[in-house]
């Protein structure tokens, strides 16, 4: 099994966000809708998902720093801590007070199905407004020809060499204690004869559609998680989750700042100059009327409160920044081009301080 930290492309000192940057990119990268057909980007990403299991949760990645894959593998492992925080030690103990006890087969600990994960492509006006999408993909679901047990007609063996206790006496020095029965991996049953739909493993790939709710404020990495809406287990254990990665789309017009929005609004040098009322766009498909003053400046900002994106906590919506693009006419007829003489004519500092300012200053400067 390849190191969880050369699946990802990480050092063993990096930090949680490079961990789940490399992470996200991997998984988007292989994902099999991505390259449907190639098995070799699918076992990438399962080994990706694996990986990203192990690093995330601080216990299980301080647990495989310390053993490696050892701290994982199914039945005992003497005097390690594995991710339960007691490692072997666990099924010691558990099974000297069955035995004590009278305690007879133990249940088999079925795996539950893997998560999987799904990028959806996400609207800046579905992000504002919520909406509901259908997703496709191909997951591993429960055989329906043998009920997942792998076996054809359902017909299982007892285990010879457990004899259907799914566990088998073993001695570490002074003790003796269970551990699970490498042959029936603790089912206590064997397939004889493997179902021909499945091939014995119990689950065969489909693909399936499934409906995502998206509700309103989501932004870009957003997680949306569907319970059981993974790939399917072994029988007697849940499936895995489903979890939906938003992707916000650009927009010609607004650009996102978390809960608030921002665009650009060109106005004509008369409207900053003398001030007027502009209609602006909003996401929610009307428009807003915004005072401009006389003198607006280019690159001057306006603040629209509540007409940003919706929180997706806390309620509420941010606000929307329009910032002004002052736009100079690039043509001129000679009867505006005497105008604008005329007036430039009449003007004095007063009207333009920055200007008089700068000037100011450059003298100033230059001064001996």
């Amino acid at each position: 099994m390849p190191d969880f930290y050369e699946v990802l492309g990480v050092n063993r000192n990096a930090d949680a966000q490079t961990i789940k940057s490399a992470y996200r990119r991997l998984a988007k990268q292989h994902h099999p809708d991505r390259n449907p057909g190639d098995n070799k980007a699918e076992q990438v990403f399962k080994d990706v998902n694996r990986a990203y299991e192990v690093l995330k949760d601080p216990e299980r990645r301080n647990a495989y720093d310390q053993m490696g894959h050892a701290a994982f593998e199914e039945g005992l492992q003497a005097g390690t801590a594995g991710p339960g925080g007691f490692g072997g030690f666990g099924d010691i103990f558990d099974s000297i007070f069955r035995d004590f006890m009278g305690g007879g087969r133990r249940t088999s600990r079925s795996a539950r199905g893997a998560d999987l994960q799904y990028a959806l492509a996400v609207t800046l006006e579905e992000a504002y407004r919520g909406a509901n999408k259908t997703i496709r993909f191909s997951a591993d679901e429960t055989c329906e020809r043998c009920g997942g047990s792998g076996a054809e007609g359902n017909r299982l063996a007892t285990c010879s060499m457990c004899n259907g206790s799914g566990e088998m006496s073993a001695r570490r020095g002074m003790m003796i204690f269970q551990q699970t029965c490498p042959s029936c991996r603790g089912r206590g049953q064997i397939i004889e004869v493997p179902c021909n739909a499945c091939r014995g493993g119990g689950r065969v790939r489909r693909s399936r559609s499934v409906d995502v709710k998206i509700p309103p404020g989501v932004d870009d990495g957003t997680r949306l998680r569907l319970t059981g809406k993974g790939e399917a287990s072994a029988p007697g254990s849940r499936s895995g989750d489903l979890y939906v990665f938003m992707e916000i789309e650009p927009h010609p017009l607004f650009e996102r700042d978390r809960e608030h929005l921002q665009m650009t609004v060109p106005i004509p040098f008369e409207t900053a100059a003398l001030g007027a009322e502009v209609v602006v766009p909003s996401l929610d498909g009307g428009r807003v009327k915004l005072a401009i003053p006389a003198g607006a400046q280019n690159g001057q900002k306006f603040r629209l409160r509540g007409k940003g994106m919706p929180r997706l906590q806390h309620g509420g919506h941010g606000d929307l920044y329009v910032q002004i693009s002052v736009e100079v006419p690039s043509k001129l007829t000679r009867q505006q081009k005497q105008a604008l003489e005329a007036l430039a004519g009449d003007m004095t500092a007063r009207n333009y301080p920055a200007i008089a300012e700068f000037e100011a200053a450059v003298r100033r400067s230059s001064a001996p």
